[in-house]
């Protein structure tokens, strides 16, 4: 059975896989480190409403399979992910204030790949067998002339 996020007028099920790294690929997310950076992802994921359905912190790379609401942009749950965590350990560890200066634990980009259960073909089958006016030779983009 599919679990549904409900809004007032929505139902969805979006996923999205963040991997993320320290600055330089520095192995620093160990020990002690490691969980608090544990410990903070789930507080921020709460805080925001998103469902963490998995992660791992590895020594120098954190991913985090999250389920999110329409109205939460990737870049928003990367920012409210990253920048709080960097914020809160880099004031908790002078270790970390030592080894990355200027107030920058996480390196600039990230990866982020969605999830579903519906492939690309599938939509494309899906729209295929539609109804709707056909008019130009668009390949790509039919309208049918059922």
């Amino acid at each position: 059975m599919r679990h549904y996020r409900l809004g007032a007028h929505t139902k969805s099920d979006l996923k999205v896989h963040l991997v993320w790294i320290p600055k330089y690929r520095k192995q620093v997310l160990t020990g002690e480190v490691a969980i608090r950076v544990r410990d903070l992802i789930r507080q921020i994921a709460a805080e925001h409403e998103l469902e963490i359905i998995s992660g791992k912190v590895a020594r120098d790379h954190v991913h985090v399979f999250v389920s999110h609401r329409p109205t939460q942009r990737i870049s928003q749950i990367m920012q409210w992910l990253k920048g709080t965590s960097s914020r809160m350990l880099l004031q908790e560890y002078s270790h970390l204030r030592k080894k990355f200066w200027g107030r920058h634990l996480w390196a600039r980009g990230y990866l982020a790949v969605s999830s579903g259960t519906v492939t690309d073909e599938m939509i494309k089958q899906y729209i295929d067998e539609q109804e709707g006016e056909q008019v130009a030779d668009d390949s790509r983009f039919p309208i049918d002339e059922g």
